[in-house]
C-alpha cells in the first residue's frame, strides 16, 4: 500500500505553494525545502514543477528568470494578488473540511471504543 500522506499532499500541494509563497519569493528547490520544513515531506520536483505551471497558467504565481551567481540562472516564483485571494479563499475552506474531518474521525473512534 502507498503511503497516504503522499496522497494528501497531492490533493493540498497547490494550497502549500501558495502558503510558503506568501511567506516570501522563492525558486524550486528552496520552495521544496521550505515546504519540507513545515513537516509536509518531500516534495520532488517531479510533483511540485506542473503545479508551479498551473499556478502561473492560472494567474496565481508569476515567475521570473533571476541570473545565477556563479552558475546557470533560475525561475523565482511569487504570489500574486490573486494568488493571495485564492490562498485565503482556500486556507478558509481547508479549515472547514479539515474540522469535518477531525469530528468525523473523533466520532468514529468514539463509536469503536464502545
Amino acid at each position: 500500500m502507498g503511503d497516504p500522506a503522499g496522497g494528501w499532499l497531492r490533493g493540498a500541494l497547490d494550497l502549500a505553494i501558495l502558503a510558503v509563497l506568501a511567506e516570501g519569493d522563492q525558486h524550486g528547490y528552496a520552495l521544496a525545502q521550505r515546504l519540507a520544513e513545515h513537516g509536509v515531506g518531500q516534495v520532488k520536483g517531479g510533483a511540485l514543477y506542473p503545479v508551479l505551471g498551473r499556478l502561473e497558467a492560472a494567474g496565481a504565481v508569476a515567475a521570473d528568470w533571476q541570473p545565477g551567481e556563479g552558475g546557470p540562472g533560475r525561475k523565482v516564483y511569487a504570489i500574486t494578488p490573486a494568488g493571495r485571494d485564492r490562498l485565503d479563499a482556500e486556507r478558509d475552506q481547508w479549515r472547514a473540511f479539515a474540522a469535518a474531518f477531525n469530528r468525523m474521525l473523533t466520532t468514529s473512534t468514539e463509536e469503536t471504543s464502545r
